[in-house]
């Protein structure tokens, strides 16, 4: 791939019709990428870290109550994960269109949506813990350490929350290395403050959520920091331009469509381990094991989706449908290279990456019987995971909203003539079905998302 212009950009830029800072080349897909890509896989690290360090203690119910305890609190705030995706769309939008004012307000808007739904995540935190437990029981010294352990962390839920905003408001101005710092800042730390807190201190699981309260209070503090340009424009407290009713009930539609989309993406892959449950205890393992391959996946191709979301809202906001597409085309075909690259990996080194999840042999075994999918998994998903990325940007919600709709209910016909048929096949075709459903039926949409550009 080389990074020269086409003619039409370089013609445009020649007539003062583009700006070169507005031409999208390999290099910028690249800039904005890259960082994501290692900010991701820092991921892992600290909960590696934080089960080590707990492990540490020599006793079960420590590292079991880390570990439920982390899951609910995360799955609370992923609620909330249509923040960043919709700061990302709208922010680029306006800055597309030169809208300071209201690049300033949105990282505003975003910030209060953050704080107070952390603020109600706080206020709400004995029910909700209760109905988590409810749904997922444990033994009353798992329970019982795992309250004293979320009952610490969620104190910090304002700015969990709020780096979600943070991090689409600096995604949007393609500022992906400041997000790739607070990542790594708030990763290190931790580690840190766990290493201190528990080894040195003694703390226990109290001193894990401790180093993650502060460590998430800081990130925040830090994102803000990289955002300290909007803060010079007058709109970012401009209470007329921030609570403006028709871009509230905008941002709110954006959202809303959002987070319909990711609960139908969770519904799948929740009823995937459900009716995985219902095959065995051996084949529920191998699955599990093989979904880590999809999380690699979805690492990987986050920073092109996010140079996508960038892009193409800028684009979209500017009126510029060729620097759309040129866009949208270079993300995806960045994109697809992770995804050739990612299937040759899992033909070639699945058996190893299986075999370091798992020393269980029957376990092993079976996962290598469906390792094929998740060779096939990236290539196959790849257009709706880039699309994703595409329509975000675009702010194109409800058609995101309504395909997966659509492809949500491919899926459910799929696992209910499959499954009974053809067991954990037909359960893993279904999976893979439902990734092209959702590529297919936002591709044919593109073409409307492209005439709205102009």
């Amino acid at each position: 791939m080389t990074d020269a212009i086409p003619k039409g950009e370089v013609s445009a830029v020649a007539q003062g019709k583009l700006s070169a800072k507005e031409v999208v080349t390999h290099r910028r897909v690249l800039n904005i990428a890259i960082p994501i890509v290692i900010s991701n896989a820092t991921v892992p690290i600290l909960g590696a870290v934080d089960t080590g360090v707990v492990g540490q203690i020599g006793l079960a119910a420590p590292i079991g109550a880390v570990g439920i305890g982390a899951i609910i609190l995360s799955s609370l705030y992923w609620v909330f994960g249509f923040l960043r995706m919709g700061t990302v769309g709208l922010t680029a939008q306006a800055a597309g269109n030169n809208d300071a004012a209201e690049v300033a307000a949105l990282l505003t808007r975003g910030l209060l949506i953050g704080g107070l739904a952390g603020l109600a995540l706080v206020m709400l935190q004995i029910p909700l813990f209760w109905a988590a437990f409810q749904v997922s029981p444990a033994s009353a010294e798992v329970e019982n350490l795992a309250r004293s352990y979320m009952g610490i962390r969620v104190w910090s839920a304002p700015a969990a929350i709020a780096i979600y905003a943070i991090t689409g408001w600096l995604i949007a101005q393609e500022r992906t290395r400041a997000v790739l710092v607070v990542q790594l800042w708030m990763n290190g730390l931790n580690i840190a403050l766990d290493l201190w807190f528990v080894l040195g201190l003694g703390w226990g699981i109290q001193g894990v959520a401790i180093a993650t309260f502060l460590a998430e209070w800081s990130g925040a503090a830090l994102g803000l920091w990289f955002c300290r340009a909007a803060f010079g424009v007058p709109a970012w407290r401009d209470w007329a331009q921030v609570f403006d009713g028709p871009r509230w009930i905008n941002m709110m539609k954006v959202n809303g469509d959002i987070l319909v989309r990711s609960l139908l993406l969770q519904a799948v892959f929740v009823s995937f381990l459900f009716l995985g449950s219902g095959l065995g205890d051996v084949k529920l393992a191998a699955n599990q094991v093989l979904l880590q391959f999809l999380m690699i996946t979805a690492f990987a191709l986050d920073g092109f989706a996010f140079a996508a979301e960038a892009l193409v809202g800028r684009a979209m906001g500017g009126k510029q449908r060729d620097v759309l597409r040129r866009g949208a085309v270079l993300t995806s075909g960045w994109g697809l290279l992770a995804c050739a690259l990612m299937t040759v990996g899992f033909a070639w080194g699945g058996g190893m990456i299986i075999d370091l999840m798992t020393t269980a042999p029957l376990v092993r075994e079976e996962a290598r019987v469906f390792l094929p999918y998740m060779v096939a998994a990236p290539l196959l998903g790849w257009a709706s995971w880039m699309l994703d990325g595409i329509f975000i940007g675009a702010t194109r919600s409800r058609d995101m909203r309504n395909m997966m709709a659509v492809s949500f209910v491919i899926y459910c016909a799929s696992a209910a003539l499959l499954v009974p048929w053809l067991g954990n096949h037909g359960l893993w075709i279904s999976l893979l079905v439902s990734f092209v459903a959702r590529g297919v039926t936002l591709a044919l949409r593109y073409p409307a998302l492209e005439r709205a550009a102009g």
